[in-house]
């Protein structure tokens, strides 16, 4: 086993007081040329990031962004604060979520810089959004942002960890619209997507975010799916990550018995995704490390035209 262990994923906690009285207003229009080139200078490499991230994924909390991209909350805040006066990010806060920290979208400037096709998380063949307004609203009223945040939390875990290990990336991270549309023909659509790089391996994966909601004959109903592109495509394991120890139990026990062709791994919400967090269900006696679960790129054909390809350097 290698690398060195993860830091543990921060608790939520609330951002600081404001004198809102709730969820901010969108601004009703995109920026004017003249504001858009003045606004343009003012962003930086990690405000493209952020951006490029919200286009694709819908939303993130205060803490997710600090987490991944800031050397401290404090410092996060101020710059999400002037993110959101030049109209790049829009702030709300929602119950749903299950917590009480600002929740941030596209803003109008945000939707200019980085236009995205992902315009709704409940349905992944929304039409096109014309609005930053019309796009917020839409990630509002889906009923998943508690879902989305969960999903979300494991890639920002990922990302961070990587600013303590230089020889760790995250590679690949893709929305479940972007994965879906990806692998049409398999018709698979996981929760996310990813390829991390750590200790020399890289190992793609398709996640699961089970909030242990569903029966458990729905979630074997998914695993069906990947059966399909393991005949042609990659073998990434598929990745479980559960609430809690008694769903995961309860999980292992069902697939002790069910053959899958791709790998399948268990773990949990809470802990590092990066770390000894996984039990195969072929190999229930051990938790592994993510770069060490099995992990095949598949054929290089034209039926697996994403196929990851090592850099040279």
């Amino acid at each position: 086993m290698s690398g060195h262990t993860p830091t543990p994923v921060p608790d939520p906690s609330d951002d600081p007081p404001t004198t809102d009285s709730g969820p901010s207003t969108p601004r009703q229009r995109p920026p004017s040329k003249k504001e858009l080139l003045r606004y343009l200078r003012q962003l930086t490499l990690r405000d493209h990031q952020l951006l490029d991230w919200l286009a694709e994924h819908y939303l993130l909390s205060t803490d997710q962004i600090a987490t991944a991209l800031f050397p401290s909350k404090r410092s996060a805040w101020l710059r999400l604060a002037v993110l959101h006066r030049i109209g790049a990010v829009h702030r709300f806060s929602d119950i749903r979520a299950g917590t009480s920290q600002r929740l941030y979208t596209l803003g109008p400037l945000g939707l200019v810089v980085h236009p995205h096709p992902y315009t709704d998380p409940a349905r992944a063949d929304a039409r096109p959004t014309r609005t930053s307004v019309e796009r917020a609203h839409r990630i509002i009223g889906s009923g998943r942002l508690r879902h989305l945040l969960g999903t979300n939390q494991l890639f920002i875990d990922l990302h961070a960890y990587t600013r303590t290990d230089p020889s760790a990336r995250l590679v690949r991270w893709w929305s479940e619209q972007h994965t879906t549309a990806a692998y049409t023909l398999a018709g698979i659509r996981p929760d996310g997507h990813g390829i991390w790089h750590a200790a020399g391996r890289a190992v793609g994966f398709f996640l699961e975010h089970d909030n242990g909601t569903e029966p458990l004959r729905t979630v074997l109903r998914k695993l069906r799916a990947y059966e399909r592109l393991a005949e042609h495509g990659p073998r990434y394991p598929v990745l479980l990550r559960v609430p809690n120890h008694r769903r995961e139990a309860n999980l292992l026990d069902v697939l002790a018995g069910v053959p899958t062709a791709m790998p399948v791994a268990t773990g949990l919400h809470h802990e590092h995704p990066a770390g000894p967090a996984w039990t195969l269900a072929a190999d229930a006696d051990s938790r592994r490390w993510l770069h060490e679960l099995p992990s095949d790129h598949g054929p290089d054909t034209a039926t697996n035209p994403h196929r990851y390809t090592k850099p040279d350097n």
